[in-house]
């Protein structure tokens, strides 16, 4: 894409947003070298990367990217044999770090079957140098400092370092805490000139020390004199050091042999890891903007839906549909200056540029961008006193270089074309202009306050007007696109509504020429009758809203109803249950009174007790209609199978379905008798749950006098083991389920007692010494059974 297009429609700030979700310099250097891919499949496997990376987000919120580092100066450097210090190589193993734990989040999504082919493509080239990453972290520190266990030579060195300086320090400390020495310093303190150690001394005392003077103030009155006590301890003391940074420098040469037998795959690793942070730096800026997934096509078509400009804040930002590709290829925004003409083309370029890089667009779902293989853009003044340009000769200068390069996969913005020059003149080549990129097959939008191409898009096939809404009322721009409706320039109303004399504007009207007037009249009337349409289309919708809520509550109320009525039904029907069975019990004691008679000899037939108890069916309350409807649809409801519980309502016994005799009986075991039954008279029998034997409790009345702990201190140990055990019985009958006895620690007599008493004593579970804050040892909780 042409540097300048990508600097009008600020493509370049965009990305500046988009590194602030970078992290590491990997990733950014990745942004600043992002640029729309002009290929459908590539951008489509980019925006695919993205779909990954904010599903990532999605689910778990977070991405472990910290310790990710640009490692690949280090490497090339041990590559050819160089030493890099302790800093660079625990850079590269937190690389290598990070790349590893990477690796295992990415994968252990994908064990949890979440779909992330291109993700996972990418994390499986990344090699764990697990080896080489803990010979770094064994040899230096979080500080980048390299540690005493990096080897046995250094620690020794470095307790020799260490021993020495203790040394130096306590000889020298000697001769500043000494009486005698204090005068001749100019002040008590030990410190270092030339990393030795020295002290200051007056410049009148230099004899009474001997030794090396180091250094002198800047006044000359003191001198840093290492005295001669402890030359031979600071010369060990150096020699210790130079040993030390020695073996630092072998250690540090090691490791660096061992990065150099992995450059490869750590310069590998570096790629991938950039790779990443950026596929996750654009995941991160859509979940900031909100942004969506377009669908994406090469034959030209745009389709945002509520498309939002990112460099906006979204205070400012209003959203606006911007369409372009089906049923027309060139869209013209007429209309006056600051209605947000200029913003509508950047947002309209600017989005297809993001799309094209792989990027999330902030649209509303199902929106639509094309692959473009250029995208041309003039905008804004470019006149350059330099070059001794104008305006216009600016805008003819990067149209002419546009028209020789524009195609039928290229996308065209225009703004204020024609301007800059006679408006005669410039509405007529700016007509010549959009026919002849019009039939190229280029897609096109292009913005204007010309009046004379407001009539264009009538006259043009596959042409489209379009306007920036005004409000005359506020006097500003609603920045609301409104396709198929050109623009006004509305200076008269404007001029009228700031207070223009009206004699003035009557004569400023009178020089417009009818065709004008007419065009003017007719784009009024056309504003407000698609003003009174969304009017209407409002009022519609909120009716409708009205409407279907109060479906809604017509429903809800119809449900509750019917279930107030079900609900008095089952009650109706469960007392009538409780009357019948109340009746047959009575009965069947009144018949079993019967048969009693019978036996000691009175007379009673059998058909008499069939015919009572006949009568005395015949007596219980039977159930209303509606009821008998209710249960006969809740036998016809019920299914039955072989093993089912069944009662049979005709006899009142319980069965079990052996086998379904034919299609409206099943034969059933009552008893010692195997009867066909009809499904109509059965009723499943719910199995009882089985009961689990619970422990029994036995509910004691807890007597009040009984306190939950005992004091056992200052008694007698005889009194107390009584004590123990008539509290014990009286805890027991209170119900507690745990007591304190507190005996005190004393010479421990009293307390062992205490513990073996319980130990034997059969309402007794368990017992504990105190915690921290019941007592400690002084105190024995114990647990009651």
């Amino acid at each position: 894409m042409n540097a300048r297009v990508k600097r009008v429609l600020e493509y370049n700030k965009m990305k500046e947003q988009l590194k602030e979700h970078a992290a590491s310099s990997l990733g950014r250097k990745k942004i600043e070298e992002l640029e729309p891919h002009t290929d459908l499949q590539t951008a489509k496997k980019e925006q695919q990367r993205t779909y990954e990376g904010t599903k990532v987000l999605r689910l778990k919120g977070q991405v472990p990217l910290g310790g990710i580092q640009s490692i690949h100066a280090h490497v090339k450097r041990a590559q050819i044999g160089g030493m890099l210090n302790a800093g660079e190589l625990m850079e590269i193993a937190d690389t290598i770090y990070a790349g590893r734990r990477l690796k295992s989040f990415v994968e252990s999504m994908i064990e949890e079957e979440i779909e992330l082919p291109l993700l996972l493509e990418l994390v499986e080239n990344i090699v764990p140098l697990t080896d080489l990453e803990r010979a770094v972290k064994q040899c230096i520190d979080d500080h980048g400092e390299v540690m005493d266990a990096a080897s046995s030579a250094l620690r020794s060195i470095r307790q020799q370092i260490r021993s020495s300086e203790s040394q130096v320090r306590s000889k020298l400390e000697q001769l500043t805490r000494s009486s005698d020495q204090q005068k001749k310093l100019s002040d008590s303190i030990v410190t270092i000139r030339n990393d030795r150690y020295v002290i200051p001394v007056k410049q009148e005392y230099r004899s009474s020390f001997g030794g090396i003077v180091h250094d002198q103030s800047a006044s000359g009155a003191t001198l840093f004199i290492e005295p001669q006590a402890v030359v031979n301890i600071n010369n060990k003391l150096r020699e210790a050091r130079v040993k030390e940074r020695q073996e630092i420098e072998r250690i540090l040469q090691e490791l660096s042999s061992h990065v150099q037998e992995h450059t490869e795959e750590l310069i590998e690793n570096s790629v991938y890891l950039g790779e990443l942070d950026f596929l996750f730096c654009k995941a991160y800026y859509a979940k900031d903007m909100k942004a969506v997934q377009p669908r994406l096509n090469e034959e030209g078509r745009l389709d945002f839906k509520q498309a939002r400009h990112p460099l906006l804040s979204e205070e400012e930002v209003v959203p606006i549909d911007v369409e372009l590709g089906t049923s027309f290829s060139s869209l013209v925004i007429t209309g006056p200056n600051t209605g947000g003409k200029t913003v509508t083309l950047k947002t309209a370029g600017l989005l297809t540029l993001m799309a094209q890089s792989g990027l999330f667009l902030p649209v509303d779902e199902d929106s639509e961008a094309a692959v473009f293989t250029d995208v041309f853009a003039d905008i804004g003044d470019e006149q350059s006193i330099e070059q001794n340009l104008s305006t216009f000769s600016s805008h003819m200068t990067n149209i002419v270089d546009i028209l020789k390069k524009v195609n039928h996969r290229s996308l065209v913005l225009f703004d204020e074309i024609g301007a800059g020059t006679d408006p005669t003149e410039g509405a007529a080549l700016a007509v010549s202009i959009l026919d002849y990129v019009y039939q190229t097959g280029a897609k096109l939008v292009a913005t204007t306050h010309y009046s004379e191409l407001k009539g264009y898009a009538y006259n043009r096939e596959g042409v489209m007007n379009a306007s920036v809404e005004f409000n005359v009322d506020t006097l500003s721009p609603t920045y609301r696109l409104l396709i198929g409706v050109p623009g006004r320039s509305n200076a008269f109303a404007i001029s009228r509504r700031l207070g223009l004399d009206e004699s003035i504007i009557h004569a400023a009207e009178a020089e417009i020429n009818a065709e004008n007037r007419q065009v003017e009249n007719m784009i009024t009337s056309l504003e407000e009758k698609r003003r009174q349409a969304e009017e209407e289309m409002k009022e519609a919708k909120q009716i409708r809203a009205e409407a279907e809520a109060l479906h809604q509550e017509l429903d809800k109320s119809m449900q509750e109803l019917d279930n107030q009525k079900s609900a008095l039904l089952k009650e109706a029907e469960e007392k009538a249950e409780v009357e019948v069975k109340k009746a047959r019990s009575k009965a069947e004691e009144i018949i079993g009174d019967l048969r009693e008679l019978q036996k000691e000899g009175h007379r009673v037939k059998e058909h008499q007790l069939i015919d009572a108890k006949k009568r005395m069916e015949d007596a219980v309350p039977e159930l209303t209609k509606r009821q008998k409807q209710i249960k006969k649809q809740a036998k016809k409801d019920q299914s039955f199978k072989p093993g089912d519980e069944v009662r049979v309502l005709s006899f009142g016994q319980k069965g079990q379905i052996l086998e379904k005799a034919n299609n409206k009986e099943y034969q059933v075991q009552v008893g010692i008798m195997k009867v066909n039954v009809k499904a109509e008279d059965m009723e499943k029998v719910k199995a009882e749950p089985v009961k689990q034997p619970t422990r029994p409790v036995t509910s004691v009345s807890r007597n009040t006098n009984v306190k939950p702990e005992l004091d056992l201190r200052g008694m007698r140990y005889e009194d107390a083991m009584r004590q123990v055990e008539k509290y014990l019985d009286d805890a027991v009958l209170a119900g507690y389920p745990q007591v304190h006895i507190i005996h005190g620690k004393g010479t421990g007599a009293l307390r062992k007692g205490v513990k073996e008493l319980l130990k034997k004593h059969p309402s007794v579970n368990q017992t504990r010494d105190g915690g921290m804050n019941e007592g400690g040892l002084g105190n024995t909780v114990v647990q009651l059974k």
